[in-house]
């Protein structure tokens, strides 16, 4: 309880600040997709990290205004969307499960807040925001969207793998980045500072980075890889049967390589822990 009675004497002005800033650089993180899906939904640099920073820092109801505010942006953005609907109710429950509610999810960032390790509880934050926003996306698809752009026979299975074409690597991206980034940055603290149960030289610090960035790199390659098959390329409709063409080999060689360099990157960080406490002991 003592991180949740440090942050409740945060001041308004500091909260209100850090929530402009930190919407702001969700919105630009959405804007700059790395995959952007024919009927919705796209991959994107952990958008929804800075929201679930927020929830981690100030709690639950902060954390459900501020992804509140964020799924009207992300509406407004997304506006031509709702063209694709007709009907009052359906446009109102497009808005409801795919941008308020989708969005508002981010609250449970602060589901373990209180965890004794920050790191693992803001990657199970970021898991958890993404299943349940996972969740609402499918079944807004199997419900609205069915019959539109998703096929009416089979709504909910078409709803569930087509949604998880985007949402898994997206979870897969936002955990290993709210992973990392717990171990640095103290934010249960007032003023975000760096962790300071992580004296560590700063190449260890380099090296956790460029460790992320491989695993962040190489989804993104397998992601696209597959993604890229999965379209009809003459109506650029969603194929699930387009994944039987996909060069396995080549995904096999990205894996590879990918767990290879991240494994000599973290025997190499292990090394130099390992003098460092040999030289502390001395």
């Amino acid at each position: 309880m003592e991180r949740t009675d440090r942050m409740k004497n945060v001041k308004l002005s500091q909260k209100l600040t850090e929530s402009g800033l930190l919407l702001a650089l969700a919105v630009i993180l959405s804007v700059l997709k790395i995959i952007d899906l024919p009927y919705g939904g796209s991959i994107t640099l952990a958008s929804m990290l800075p929201l679930i920073i927020l929830s981690y820092r100030y709690g639950f109801t902060w954390g459900l205004l501020s992804g509140f505010v964020y799924g009207l942006i992300q509406m407004v953005i997304g506006m031509s969307a709702l063209s694709y609907v007709t009907g009052i109710v359906a446009v109102a429950a497009v808005i409801i499960l795919d941008y308020v509610l989708a969005f508002m999810a981010t609250a449970l960032g602060a589901m373990f807040r209180n965890m004794e390790h920050p790191a693992t509880a803001f990657g199970l934050g970021a898991l958890t925001v993404c299943a349940v926003r996972y969740a609402f996306h499918v079944i807004s698809g199997c419900t609205v969207w069915a019959g539109l752009s998703i096929p009416t026979g089979d709504a909910f299975w078409y709803s569930l793998i087509y949604n998880a074409t985007y949402m898994l690597p997206e979870t897969i991206i936002t955990v290993a980045a709210a992973v990392y980034i717990g171990t640095v940055i103290d934010f249960s603290s007032p003023r975000l500072k760096a962790n300071k149960t992580e004296k560590r030289p700063v190449s260890v610090h380099v090296l956790n980075a460029v460790s992320g960035f491989l695993l962040v790199t190489a989804v993104v390659t397998i992601v696209a890889m597959v993604f890229s098959k999965l379209q009809n390329p003459e109506t650029g409709e969603f194929d699930i049967t387009g994944v039987t063409s996909v060069n396995i080999t080549a995904l096999i060689i990205v894996v590879a390589v990918a767990v290879v360099m991240i494994c000599a990157l973290q025997i190499v960080k292990a090394s130099i822990n390992r003098n460092q406490k040999g030289v502390q002991h001395e």
